[in-house]
């Protein structure tokens, strides 16, 4: 493992976005982590306000690797590596079949929010975020606000999904939340002919800024919706506020329902859960559901229709994406490009049905493929002999 180094904080530099700030402190040490697959993923630590964090960068092949910034109290940092790993790879595919022109990437702070949030924390996280040069740009992720990328925008210009008023592209939420929505109407019509929420049974795990703009609009369209969060104060909201019917964490994945819409953390289907599973329909917005790739056959197996992840959740990064278009932000353009994620899944379930592979294998191979063309493309543009230019001459 590369030894740590120091950080020297770049110049201030002119630029429609403020410059960064000055110097809090030079403590912030950067050690590089070697992972095999993937293009760079650093440690970053800065003991004078409790920093410790890592960002993983899977693939720039289609452009730079946008990915959000997720703060969470993992147990270890071997389980944060294991989480930003896998979310890096996720927005590598979710932004290949989303056809973004971005890459992956992903950033986690290890840290309970409630705890370790502080100014200085985030103007470190900046300052790693920056020596990275631009090869990852960040975002909205649990636990982190679009106020906290303020913060970190003073350190770095390479942040993403700020407040219109700023030229960004606001919260990405509820443009995440709606995009699961019309991926669950997908499945409903796949499943049973009708595709409308009404009379349908949903299952929420997890009632954040997703899973809460979810509910609100399958209530809205009818559906009864089941919830749980380890906020009870959030489900009790929710249950004054549309309805919504409060359950344990530990019950949710169980009940019997049309729909189970995962909106939390990652990794809930597997040997132990899948065979519990009372639904014929995983659509949600958390990322990376499956542990391992062949949980996706076993849900298909049990005839437990999945939208896979990836797809169905890019309507957050897909508005974001829009900020990177020449014409700069414009949300018209960004819920046109939402829209198409129900035929989008409905081309992955068709390719699952005629080759007999599980959805999540198909989409893999969508986005492995898309990834595989462009850095194709670019080898052979790098190959090429430039014509040689004729000489004058009488």
């Amino acid at each position: 493992m590369a030894a740590a180094r120091r950080y020297p904080l770049r110049p201030a530099s002119s630029g429609l976005l403020r410059d960064p700030a000055p110097p809090v402190t030079n403590t912030l040490q950067i050690t590089d982590i070697p992972v095999a697959g993937y293009e760079r993923v650093v440690r970053g630590v800065d003991a004078s306000c409790g920093l410790h964090a890592i960002i993983a960068v899977h693939d720039t092949t289609l452009g730079p690797a946008l990915g959000g910034l997720r703060m969470w109290p993992y147990a270890s940092e071997d389980e944060a590596l294991f989480d930003v790993n896998r979310l890096s790879r996720g927005m590598t595919f979710k932004s290949a079949v989303a056809q973004t022109g971005l890459g992956g990437g992903k950033a986690v702070i290890i840290g309970d929010p409630r705890k370790v949030k502080s100014e200085a924390l985030y103007l470190a996280m900046g300052r790693l975020i920056d020596s990275l040069g631009g090869k990852y740009i960040t975002a909205e992720d649990v636990n982190t606000s679009v106020g906290d990328l303020e913060i970190i925008r003073r350190a770095t210009r390479h942040v993403a999904g700020l407040e219109r008023k700023d030229g960004g592209s606001g919260n990405p939420s509820p443009y995440t939340a709606y995009g699961v929505f019309l991926g669950v109407k997908a499945a409903l019509g796949w499943t049973f002919g009708d595709d409308s929420p009404k009379g349908r049974t949903v299952a929420i795990q997890g009632v954040g800024a997703v899973g809460s703009a979810l509910a609100k609009r399958l209530v809205d369209a009818g559906a009864k919706v089941y919830g749980a969060d380890r906020n009870i104060e959030r489900l009790k909201q929710l249950e004054k506020e549309i309805g919504l019917i409060p359950t344990s964490e530990s019950e949710i994945l169980t009940v019997k329902c049309d729909v189970i819409a995962p909106c939390a953390l990652g990794a809930i289907l597997h040997d132990q859960s899948i065979p519990k599973l009372n639904t014929p329909i995983i659509a949600g917005a958390a990322n990376n559901l499956l542990l391992e790739p062949r949980h996706g056959k076993m849900l298909a197996d049990r005839g437990v229709l999945y939208a896979p992840d990836y797809v169905i959740n890019a309507g957050g990064i897909v508005n974001v994406s829009v900020e990177f278009h020449p014409g700069g932000y414009d949300e018209k353009v960004a819920l046109g490009k939402i829209e198409r994620i129900p035929q989008a899944l409905k081309e992955l379930w068709t390719i699952s049905k005629q080759e007999r592979i599980p959805p999540s294998d198909a989409a893999d191979r969508l986005a492995e493929r898309i990834v595989a063309d462009a850095r194709g493309a670019k080898k052979s543009a790098s190959c090429a002999v430039p014509p040689r230019s004729r000489s004058g001459g009488g």
